[in-house]
């Protein structure tokens, strides 16, 4: 089994040969990049291939092993007390590791340059496609008995026109109220995509909300060089609380960025928390979403017990993890009422030059816009 996840050279030919041929002829279309894969002995020239389809026999080889690690399931006993401890096991996480464990998200302005506002331009010269890599979700999102501590405004349920940029809400005093374009992420960890979009937004008249219910998390956020709360406000806020309240009005947002956090949502709550969202989105919003593939490698490291449910898995430090289809992805965007604008598999191969081994990445990254 562990064939699947660490590929001799031989495998990676068998792979190559399966890559669709429109990949071979020409650039392929962003997004998700365009370094092919077509000479086989070329694996070990980079640190990462695009575009790769597997066989059917490494597909087949690969829910064996996710069927295999799955069958012995966590205790409920051990799963009602990591829900109750949920939020301790991210504070833990960001203590250890403060701000050191992830790369700032460089690759965001490249997947999603819906982030910023028409006349806003990105500096893209400082990172490429390999930064995006990410071997665990970096976030905390949600816990039912985390205490809410950000300032709030009552959630007001009126309606806008299908025009994004009217503004009713001039009545009532939040953060970021004078910008024209709103943008939020959910469960902002320790801030590797807070800081990109925070220096770029700052002559755009654009203001960034972001939360995590991990308050050590949102303490090493605003003790950064580069926190500015002129343009972005940092609060503790659980998602997967439906009676507490956002900084910010309803129908107030242009763009909510959702990357490596639904994942870590238990499945049966993930919906509540997209509907919840949905509503916070201006008509003509729209939500990025980035996070784990069925079958990524990290789901087929997993041992025996560390399973919750079907392709939901705890870590070793106590943090969670789900890995998505294509379809699941569709069916909770639209089932909280967005329309699709992308939802793509994003398969790598990911190579370790030094050890001669090739792995295979899978991510899911989708588009969905508010009618």
């Amino acid at each position: 089994m562990r064939g699947l996840w660490k590929l001799t050279v031989t495998a990676v030919v068998h792979s190559v040969r399966h890559i669709p041929y429109r990949l071979h002829s020409g650039r392929p279309p962003a997004p998700l990049g365009a370094r092919i894969l077509t000479n086989p002995d070329d694996v070990f020239q980079h640190n990462m291939w695009d575009h790769v389809q597997w066989s059917p026999e490494e597909f087949e080889e690969a829910r064996q092993k996710a069927e295999e690690n799955s069958r012995e399931r966590v205790s409920i006993e051990e799963q009602v007390r990591h829900d109750r401890d949920a939020n301790m096991y991210w504070n833990e996480f960001y203590e250890m590791h403060q701000n050191k464990f992830f790369k700032n998200r460089q690759w965001l302005f490249s997947e999603f340059p819906e982030l910023l506002p028409q006349g806003c331009e990105a500096d893209h010269t400082s990172g490429g496609q390999e930064s995006g890599v990410t071997d665990l979700s970096s976030q905390g999102a949600c816990h039912k008995d985390l205490l809410i501590d950000s300032p709030v405004v009552g959630e007001q349920r009126q309606h806008t026109t299908s025009n994004s940029t009217v503004e009713p809400h001039n009545s009532v005093v939040f953060p970021g109220q004078h910008a024209s374009f709103r943008i939020l992420e959910v469960g902002c960890g320790a801030g590797n995509s807070v800081f990109p979009i925070i220096n770029t937004i700052r002559e755009c008249n654009a203001y960034l909300y972001c939360f995590d219910f991990s308050s050590r998390a949102i303490q090493l956020v605003k003790e950064h060089p580069d926190f500015d709360p002129a343009v972005c406000h940092a609060f503790v806020q659980d998602v997967c609380d439906s009676t507490s309240q956002f900084p910010f009005p309803y129908e107030s947002l242009d763009v909510i960025l959702v990357v490596f956090v639904l994942s870590s949502i238990h499945p049966e709550r993930m919906q509540g928390v997209l509907n919840r969202l949905v509503g916070c989105l201006k008509r003509g919003g729209i939500i990025l979403f980035r996070d784990y593939g069925r079958y990524d490698l990290s789901q087929l490291r997993f041992k025996k017990g560390q399973c919750f449910s079907e392709n939901f898995y705890m870590r070793q430090d106590g943090t969670c993890v789900y890995f998505f289809t294509k379809d699941e992805v569709h069916r909770l965007f639209t089932n909280a009422g967005l329309e699709q604008i992308q939802n793509l598999e994003d398969r790598r191969l990911q190579v370790n030059r030094g050890k001669k081994i090739v792995m295979h990445r899978v991510w899911m990254q989708s588009k969905y816009r508010k009618p």
